[in-house]
């Protein structure tokens, strides 16, 4: 049986490399630690990414400087209403050199895509983008294509919008490994952007501190970092909780608890751990969990939220 074990010289080395990509990053977004720790966990997950913030808060600029930390090929696509399926995965086009048909590739050929503003496109083209999120290819006329590998959707959705948008399925939602909120910056991280505006709104400056290769030993080493089995039950039975809380009328799936499980690895990584403590759990939990509950519409008049009913449910299941 193979050696899955994860030495401690191992995830110090890469605890230094990936601190160094956050300070990277943080050269011009200010703040949001924890905001990029999930996302790279989700990275190395093989996940995707929901980002829900008002417009103006960097998640475009967050992704682009992510793209290039990591050394990665980054598109973009804004979604519209008219945006049609074969404008993201691609389109067969006639070439009369030859006299047949060639595929010419979407955007969506690449490392790290930012679908801005998802719940604009139309329903037939979301469903184009879920395949590609789950099974890591695109089928046109019949012919299937591998996305390359590493693969991250970076999709971001404005909350107080709702004109001219397209509301996310429940099963869609469900794709994403984690939600991230980008919240407003505090008044002193306001000052800090408004001094280091210029230098935050260039990136030509920003250099790659890893590369694809490093990227997908990490992927793999995600994969290797320890979870007890008592980790293993603290997950179910956070999940289980949230399906019996009298203020959820669904609560997470299986899904969920994996998404908790490879989050929960992702951060440990990112800590420099090579197992996980209940900790990583709890931090990841929002991220995981928040968009997978549908709530009752007597929690909606109480005011109560995902997250509030995740801290209910942490609160009162016992850790290990």
């Amino acid at each position: 049986m193979p050696d899955t074990s994860v030495s401690k010289g191992e995830v110090e080395y890469y605890k230094m490399l990936l601190d160094t990509c956050i300070s990277n990053i943080q050269r011009k977004i200010v703040g949001k630690t924890r905001e990029l720790q999930i996302i790279l966990a989700t990275l190395f997950s093989q996940g995707h990414v929901l980002l829900e913030g008002v417009p103006g808060t960097a998640k475009t600029l967050m992704a682009k400087a992510l793209a290039v930390t990591l050394g990665l090929e980054f598109k973009r696509i804004q979604a519209t209403p008219d945006l049609l399926p074969s404008d993201v995965i691609g389109v067969n086009i006639y070439d009369p050199r030859t006299g047949g048909f060639v595929f010419r590739k979407g955007p969506v050929f690449t490392n790290i895509l930012l679908f801005d503003e998802v719940n604009r496109a139309p329903p037939k083209t979301q469903s184009a983008l879920l395949e590609a999120m789950q099974e890591r290819q695109v089928t046109v006329e019949g012919e299937t294509y591998k996305l390359p590998e590493p693969f991250l959707v970076i999709a971001t959705m404005n909350p107080v919008e709702t004109e001219g948008t397209f509301p996310l399925p429940e099963a869609q939602v469900d794709r994403f490994l984690a939600r991230v909120m980008i919240g407003y910056p505090s008044i002193d991280e306001t000052i800090e952007i408004l001094k280091r505006f210029d230098e935050i709104a260039v990136l030509e400056d920003l250099k790659p501190v890893l590369d694809k290769d490093t990227v997908l030993r990490l992927m793999a080493l995600s994969k290797r970092i320890y979870v007890d089995e008592n980790i293993m039950k603290y997950i179910a039975t956070i999940v289980e909780a949230t399906r019996r809380h009298p203020m959820v009328k669904l609560g997470a799936s299986p899904r969920g608890a994996i998404a908790l499980l490879l989050l929960s690895r992702g951060l440990a990584l990112i800590q420099g751990r090579s197992y996980v403590i209940p900790d990583d759990v709890k931090q990841v939990a929002y991220a995981a969990l928040s968009h997978r509950l549908i709530l009752r519409s007597e929690a909606r008049l109480s005011k109560l939220t995902p997250e509030s009913i995740i801290d209910d449910v942490l609160e009162k299941v016992e850790p290990p």
